[in-house]
């Protein structure tokens, strides 16, 4: 932030005869937070002369998560002061009658979670476990998750919460249902807290098998190798911002010195940590003391790595969102937005309100050709890379991108795959199966089971006279009349005629009571013919007797 503020001054196009300050906070806390956000709104602790600075604050970047943003967002938004974060997903930001300053520079959970239901259809996972962090960002990703993937056709085994300050009682609890699912793949809504927590615990019980599917918030995150079940989480998929290049970053980072930021504990840390030394040097240590000059321009650091720039990124472009909106402001460059008899702002004078009208209309390009503007929601574009957690040489995990997301086209076309080999969970060459119940084949149909998810079902021959000629048929269709089903029950042939043989049992016996027949109806004959003259037959007129004795016989 501070990088592209002093980018901003030096910019001579930007801001003329103005300069940005700034105030920075540090995080500990919900309440914390709030306290600072109500000290930027009454402009208490100012250490700037007045003369020099507006009033109040023209806006205030952060914070990074969901759960603290949705506390002071409220509050500042009865301000009317622009609220921009980097790093607070929940859908329910996106609510502009509850948050109505707020705006960000990360994509909503909203579009993650339909992304991530969609890689789960596409790699035909349709039975799945949810996993969440118990508060709003992990209750609304989850949520917002299921919704999709029920669209999809996906099923969702269980879904539970909790969080990294609970009893361990419930995470054990969470751990029986996961061993006795028999859902292969889980996705898991929560922080690089949560997750190394869960995966220690899974190594502890000696679970394996699994393919996780991680949110943003911990996908990429450095910290996964410090637990010692980070393993398992290996192959894991997830979408995260895109990676970003920021010119002119690392030389800044690395002619960094702890005089800069004298009251900034982190700084110190990291200083000491890096040079193995202390600043302090009226504590007594073993560790020599730090002149406070050492160079940082031979330090490796994940700090001073600017080669995987992701969510930093999206700070540097809330800054040069606040500063386009104060340019246009003083520049007076857009005629919908005229104040006060249409005369340009004194800078001296603006208020947090115009600037957030302004905000609203903001559409540029970074200097690496990156275009940023929000939607009336407060959102960016959302555009995401699928990662995949694979070892590195060094014995770590990245992660590797292997696709793309873009809610901004049509739907057929924004998950594209590369043609970079994917590393599965478990170690796993091919696509892991994750499904309720294997598909019915044609020649059957699909008879659900009762209790269970449209997902779990049993596989049921189509009776006789009956077929189904695709896959996962619903039910079975009737045969014509000339028609009967074949063996297999998937397709319809003519029936045939046939004929009785002699050397059947069945023509035999049909033979024999015909000859029978015929004797008999000839004894009778001839008994009749016998017995002509007596009065018993000829009173049963016995020439048309004697007539149909001989038909027959014919």
């Amino acid at each position: 932030m501070i990088f592209a503020i002093n980018e901003i001054n030096k910019n001579p196009h930007m801001l003329s005869n103005i300069k940005l300050g700034y105030k920075i906070y540090d995080n500990c806390g919900t309440m914390d937070i709030l306290r600072a956000a109500l000290t930027l709104l009454s402009g208490l602790n100012r250490q700037l002369r007045e003369d020099t600075c507006t009033e109040t604050v023209q806006a205030i970047l952060g914070h990074s998560g969901s759960s603290p943003t949705i506390a002071f967002a409220q509050v500042v938004g009865r301000f009317q002061i622009p609220v921009i974060s980097h790093f607070a997903t929940c859908a329910c930001l996106s609510n502009r009658k509850e948050y109505p300053t707020f705006f960000r520079t990360i994509p909503s959970d909203y579009y993650q979670s339909r992304a991530l239901a969609k890689l789960v259809k596409h790699f035909g996972w349709s039975w799945v476990g949810a996993l969440a962090v118990d508060n709003e960002y992990g209750f609304n990703g989850i949520a917002a998750f299921i919704q999709a993937a029920k669209e999809y056709g996906v099923c969702i085994e269980y879904s539970e919460a909790f969080s990294s300050s609970d009893p361990p009682k419930r995470l054990q609890r969470i751990i029986e249902i996961i061993k006795q699912s028999t859902s292969k793949v889980i996705m898991a809504f929560m922080s690089h807290r949560e997750i190394k927590l869960l995966a220690t615990e899974l190594y502890t019980h000696s679970i394996t098998g699994l393919q996780w599917i991680g949110s943003d918030a911990w996908i990429t995150d450095h910290s996964l190798t410090d637990s010692e079940g980070h393993k398992i989480l290996v192959g894991s998929l997830g979408f995260t911002s895109p990676k970003a290049k920021i010119s002119g970053l690392e030389e800044y980072l690395k002619q960094l010195y702890p005089s800069q930021f004298p009251d900034s504990q982190f700084v110190r840390e990291f200083w000491e940590e890096v040079f193995n030394c202390s600043l302090n040097r009226t504590v007594n240590t073993q560790k020599q003391p730090c002149s406070g000059h050492e160079s940082l321009q031979n330090i490796e650091s994940q700090f001073t790595d600017v080669s995987e720039l992701r969510f930093t990124d999206n700070v540097y472009k809330s800054v040069y969102a606040v500063a386009h909106a104060l340019d246009m402001l003083i520049k007076c460059d857009n005629d919908q937005l005229s104040f006060s008899n249409g005369s340009c702002i004194d800078p001296k004078h603006i208020k947090p309100w115009q600037v957030l009208q302004y905000l609203n209309t903001v559409n540029f390009t970074t200097k690496e050709g990156e275009r940023v503007y929000f939607n009336k929601n407060g959102d960016t574009p959302a555009r995401y890379e699928l990662v995949n957690l694979q070892f590195t040489i060094r014995g770590t995990m990245e992660g590797r991108t292997i696709g793309i997301f873009d809610a901004s086209l049509p739907e057929r076309n924004q998950f594209v795959m590369n043609n970079i080999p994917v590393v599965w969970g478990n170690g796993l060459t091919e696509v892991p199966v994750s499904v309720c119940s294997e598909m019915c084949l044609p020649g059957t149909h699909k008879v659900l089971q009762k209790g269970k998810p449209v997902c779990c079902y049993d596989c049921i021959p189509c009776p006789e006279g009956e077929i189904s000629n695709v896959t996962d048929s619903i039910h079975c269709a009737k045969c014509p009349p000339e028609y009967w089903s074949n063996k297999q029950r998937d397709a319809c042939i003519p029936k045939e005629v046939e004929f009785l043989a002699y050397d059947e049992i069945l023509g035999l016996v049909l033979v024999l009571f015909s000859l029978l027949g015929v004797f008999l109806t000839m004894v009778t004959t001839l008994v009749f013919y016998c017995h002509r003259e007596t009065p018993v037959v000829r009173a049963n007129n016995s020439d048309k007797e004697e007539k149909k004795m001989l038909y027959k016989i014919k």
